[in-house]
């Protein structure tokens, strides 16, 4: 007989047994356990998404769209093959990696503003306030807009510095405002602010010059209605609960973060307990789950209800139903939205009586919040959110596969003795796969995380949480006092764990800004480790070390020049970065500290040499900076100085015959900011702040 070939018995190469250790394969590495292969979809999908983002320019428009139709054939030729062939595993990968990048483009397209002509000149607008960011003199409003002057067609949002006064979220406005594109980075690979606002659909912000004042806006329907749902309970909160206590409380029952006080975020940042003010897994368990088991309480005492049916059944589906209560009612931040479609999950597995708290049904959730909004794949909150359920899942199972046989049912010293245990073990993973991923994005980690954590934690799941939800249930009634002082109480305790942890020697270790390299690899590898079995996660491993090698052999820039003409360097006689100029580019210099490791440092001001025409300094690596704005100095200073910064426009004579680097207004706005590295007093490298979003629909 004829042999017919297989490719799944196909002997494989070394290269193909790595890929198939990678997607699981079985015993003898024959081929790869399709159920394993879901779990890496989203991951495909992802790559797909960030690897839009870090393009250096933006694709053509036919780009999308040739991708998509692509990798929508490749991954329907993949699935109706039904082959286990490895080759074609690594295609359906690939279709999904491009399926990725084709629509985060697309996404992008969808969320572009209207054309729109900023003058700068000061311009009238009437809409409805959405919410409300409290920081600075005066807080922010975000308004979603009816008419704005001059505009053919309004945007959907603009975001105003303005007083509230007796306005609310909800109220139509009316307000006249200085408005521009919303800013760039203020250092290089610093958070985007313009990027972030396209795709909130935000596209101007700026300054109120008069006060509010009441317009009749008829835009808004249930969005409007919520938006003041959201507000008047977050002051009903804040009332009933405590003057600092209340905004905590309202950020974990409503999301509004905006009355937070700063001292209380930053302790709680600084001790690891800031994940509680993120509306999340945890809270999202807390609360489904609560309804849950209440409601099966409350059915399973009705002994006629409890004998003919299954009490689990209905109380999953009411907990499914205030699981989106609150998902609606918090702002549905993508971290909610990951919790949300957990928790769904978990609730349909109880009404089909499947087991579903598994690694499939977090990539089931990745992969929807992936589609609902791609850009969330470059975002510190999805990236932790879901590399902490990753990791506590991974070990869960792990667990229950190695763990022996219970001997009879656990006493109570037992059950306390494992309560603790499996805290203390949330904890610890939770915080290895989040700690990273914080240091990346903040450059900061919480020393004695840990410790807040398993003191506070306890007092969080048992207390304040399950007084909030009884508080929700109860407003509608009027009577969610009670239950809000219990939140109160219980929340005094956390902040003073959170305080006291903050103010050890210590708390907060900086570090120095990751280069996206270095995230990607790890990235993968911590993929690898969640997701992959054996071989796998021994390589997981390897490439996790070899990108936090990657990261700690990158040296910190010896300059930073922000677009507002001040430099921040080491200068002789100086000890730690010094600035030539401490009043102007203060937020510039701020988050420059901190991607730098030395965050929480205040740049002092140079000791320059000064005279009528300008200042110059010399910096530890040799290099002369020179500032000044006189036309009449800048022979002097091209003759002697290294690098020149002009307040002002040189003229382009002056440019050429110029032997420094000299960077006048247009050419540091071109630059956005730069980064600067210098070895033997020679440059040997810049890096500008525009040189990431250039060509990106979001530079404008």
């Amino acid at each position: 007989m004829e042999a017919v070939f297989d490719p799944s018995r196909r002997t494989p190469g070394p290269w193909a047994q790595r890929v198939m250790a990678v997607l699981g394969a079985g015993p003898g590495l024959s081929a790869p356990d399709p159920s394993r292969l879901i779990l890496w979809l989203p991951c495909a999908l992802a790559a797909g998404a960030a690897l839009y983002f870090a393009l250096p320019g933006e694709p053509p428009g036919w780009v999308p769209r040739a991708l998509l139709a692509a990798g929508l054939v490749l991954l329907a030729g993949g699935v109706m093959l039904r082959s286990r062939a490895i080759a074609l595993y690594v295609l359906i990968l690939g279709a999904m990696a491009l399926i990725g990048l084709a629509h985060a483009q697309l996404r992008t397209e969808r969320t572009a503003p209207p054309p729109l002509e900023v003058t700068g000149r000061a311009v009238s607008a009437e809409g409805w306030i959405e919410r409300v960011e409290r920081g600075g003199s005066r807080p922010r409003l975000l308004i979603r807009v009816s008419w704005l002057e001059g505009a053919d067609t309004p945007p959907r949002r603009i975001r105003v510095r303005a007083g509230l006064g007796d306005f609310a979220p909800g109220d139509g406005v009316r307000v006249r405002a200085v408005l521009n594109r919303p800013p760039g980075p203020a250092a290089p690979g610093g958070y985007d602010g313009g990027r972030a606002a396209w795709y909130d659909q935000v596209a101007l912000t700026g300054y109120a010059v008069t006060a509010l004042a009441p317009a009749d806006v008829e835009t808004g329907g249930f969005s409007r209605w919520l938006a003041g749902l959201r507000w008047r309970l977050s002051q009903r909160v804040g009332e009933a609960a405590g003057e600092r206590t209340g905004a905590v409380a309202a950020a974990l029952l409503t999301g509004e973060r905006a009355g937070v006080e700063e001292a209380d975020a930053e302790a709680l940042r600084l001790s690891g307990l800031g994940h509680i003010l993120a509306i999340s897994g945890l809270h999202m368990a807390l609360f489904a789950g609560g309804v849950f088991f209440a409601v099966r309480l409350l059915l399973a005492s009705i002994e006629p209800y409890a004998r003919a049916h299954d009490p689990r059944k209905p109380a999953a589906l009411i907990a499914i139903l205030a699981a989106t209560a609150y998902l609606i009612l918090s702002g549905a931040a993508v971290s909610t939205q990951r919790a949300w479609i957990m928790a769904c999950v978990v609730l349909i597995g109880v009404l089909i009586d499947r087991r579903a708290f598994s690694l499939r049904s977090l990539a089931l959730a990745a992969l929807a919040v992936l589609l609902i909004s791609p850009e969330s794949v470059i975002h510190a909150g999805f990236q932790m959110s879901f590399a902490a359920v990753a990791a506590l899942i991974a070990v869960y199972e792990a667990w229950m596969r190695v763990r022996p046989a219970p001997e009879g049912r656990p006493g109570l010293i037992g059950r306390a003795w494992g309560s603790f245990a499996g805290l203390t073990v949330t904890s610890l993973v939770a915080g290895a796969a989040t700690g990273a991923f914080a240091a990346f994005h903040f450059q900061r980690m919480a020393a004695y995380g840990m410790i807040a954590n398993l003191t506070a934690m306890p007092v969080f799941t048992f207390w304040v949480m399950p007084a909030g939800v009884m508080a929700l249930a109860a407003a509608p009634f009027g009577l969610e006092g009670v239950f809000l002082y219990a939140m109160d109480q219980g929340l005094r305790v956390v902040l003073a764990i959170a305080h006291w942890t903050a103010g050890l020697d210590g708390a907060g270790v900086m570090v120095t800004a990751a280069d996206g390299r270095a995230v990607a690899l790890y990235a993968f590898g911590f993929a690898l480790l969640t997701l992959g079995l054996g071989a796998a996660r021994l390589m997981g491993g390897a490439v996790t070390l070899m990108a936090l090698a990657l990261w700690s052999a990158q040296s910190p820039p010896d300059m930073m020049i922000t677009d507002g003409g001040v430099a921040l360097a080491r200068f002789e006689d100086g000890a730690g970065y010094q600035a030539t100029n401490t009043r102007r580019a203060r937020f510039a210099a701020t988050v420059f500290l901190q991607r730098a490791g030395e965050g929480g440092a205040r740049a002092e001001r140079a000791g320059l040499a000064c005279d009528a025409l300008g200042c110059a300094g010399r910096t530890s690596e040799g290099v002369l900076i020179a500032v000044t704005g006189s036309p009449e100095a800048l022979a002097e200073d091209c003759a002697r100085a290294d690098i020149i910064l002009f307040e002002g426009r040189a003229s382009a004579w002056r440019k050429r015959r110029c032997a420094a680097i000299l960077l006048d207004d247009p050419a540091r706005a071109e630059l956005g900011g730069a980064e600067l590295w210098i070895r033997d007093g020679r440059l040997i490298r810049l890096r500008a702040a525009n040189d990431a979003r250039r060509g990106r629909p979001w530079e404008v």
